[in-house]
């Protein structure tokens, strides 16, 4: 193979920008005695509980995103674990694509800690573009805080540009050329390239592939078997530069779960949490303007296995109607009395509003009932403006009257929660 995959120059298109430990670096910032120290940022203050972030500092002894608490101690003597503000880092986000887009145009933000940018056609020269990268960093340690670092990677296309940020971490300028495909990417492992998880690399070894040097010789039918369809096809021409459409995916389910602290694990306690889980997942719903038809309850018990169970019913978005689906559900649990450890639920067969085609054979009883759904309408139209404006503190259903300080806002890799409409 030669020094490029094609003979076709590829300019570069696309700008990455992501945040280094960002969760921990925020922590970091706010507070003076964090800085230079290790730092575990948990979601509850529980020894069982793990690491959502690390610092650099922390990342140096092993620790890292799942690590559990106990053991984090261990492997890193004098650590400090912080339990995690998702508001400030939510506002810090906000800020950071502020200082970006004083930059360049922000063309999308992809998670809490993660943004692209298209480069336009004048501004594609390499070296224009390492000014670009330049400037973002001292804009965001200008703007934002110098504790609070960026790597910045650009390449032919976002997969690239992606894969480029995280070759110089932390605090990291790259560039991906086309010239340089593919023998730029060799020193990386598998596992360093987006889409490549445990599974996959397993997959990939078994069809002979062990580096990322054989990833880029193998044979687009090679990488189409071993993805099982095109997604092995779009990796192919990502990998030698190539500009493709993304693919368009539809939402297949909107769902939250809550690691308890040891003083809610009590059955008593759980139940107004899950309710508040369900509530925020209703919200979500409504906000996409999507039907779920499933409803799907997961318990892990403290010292038991994990159990989970689903009831499905005609497609709804009312928050009381899905609460009582899991009311059903809660009833139906092994061993009521055991405690419990983590709650979750998932709504899933969704459907858009307006794609939704009602029963043909509607039975008297659901006749009567669409009355009471357009109450149902308007009582949730009503508690989502009331509750946006105001914060959901304002109002919500009595059964979540004991979670009001329990369950906090939760941040998701490819959901980036509103300040006003997630205030607690």
């Amino acid at each position: 193979m030669g020094a490029s995959l094609t003979a076709v120059p590829k300019p570069l298109t696309a700008l990455f920008v992501d945040c280094d430990s960002y969760f921990a670096s925020v922590e970091q910032h706010l507070d003076p005695a964090l800085r230079g120290r290790p730092v575990g940022v948990a979601p509850v203050m529980a020894e069982s509980s793990c690491c959502i972030a690390a610092s650099y500092e922390a990342k140096a002894f092993g620790v890292k995103t799942g690590t559990r608490i106990s053991d984090a101690r261990v492997m890193c003597p004098g650590i400090a674990i912080v339990e995690s503000k998702p508001p400030e880092y939510i506002r810090y986000h906000h800020r950071i694509i502020e200082a970006v887009e004083d930059c360049i145009h922000v063309e999308a933000v992809l998670s809490i800690d993660e943004m692209w940018a298209w480069l336009p056609y004048n501004l594609r020269e390499p070296a224009t573009v390492e000014g670009i990268g330049r400037r973002i960093k001292e804009t965001v340690a200008r703007d934002v805080s110098p504790f609070i670092k960026v790597s910045v990677g650009a390449g032919p296309n976002r997969f690239l540009a992606k894969t480029a940020s995280k070759m110089k971490k932390p605090d990291g300028l790259f560039v991906i050329e086309e010239k340089d495909l593919p023998q730029i990417i060799h020193p990386l492992k598998l596992r360093d390239l987006n889409g490549i998880a445990r599974s996959m690399e397993t997959r990939l070894h078994a069809a002979g592939v062990h580096t990322v040097a054989e990833l880029c010789a193998a044979s687009k039918p090679v990488l189409h078997r071993v993805w099982g369809g095109v997604l092995g096809d779009r990796l192919w021409h990502l990998l030698r530069g190539e500009e493709i459409p993304d693919l368009v995916s539809a939402r297949k389910t909107i769902g939250h779960s809550h690691v308890l602290p040891p003083d809610s694990r009590h059955p008593d306690k759980a139940w107004p949490i899950l309710c508040k889980l369900l509530h925020k997942a209703c919200e979500r719903l409504r906000s996409h303007e999507l039907l779920a038809g499933s409803l799907t309850m997961n318990l892990v018990f403290l010292r038991s296995d994990p159990w989970a169970a689903e009831v499905r019913a005609g497609e709804t978005d009312s928050t009381l109607a899905i609460m009582r689906m899991l009311d059903r559900l809660w009833r139906s649990r092994p061993e009521p009395s055991r405690p419990i450890l983590q709650v979750g639920v998932v709504l899933s067969r969704l459907c858009e509003k307006t794609n939704h085609t009602p029963s043909l054979f509607e039975t008297v009883a659901e006749t009567m009932a669409s009355f009471d759904n357009e109450k149902q309408k308007r009582l949730d139209e009503t508690i989502d403006k009331l509750r946006a404006r105001y914060g959901r503190k304002v109002v919500y259903f009595g059964g979540i009257q004991e979670s009001r300080e329990s369950a906090p806002m939760r941040i998701s890799f490819n959901h980036v929660p509103n300040v006003e409409v997630e205030r607690d």
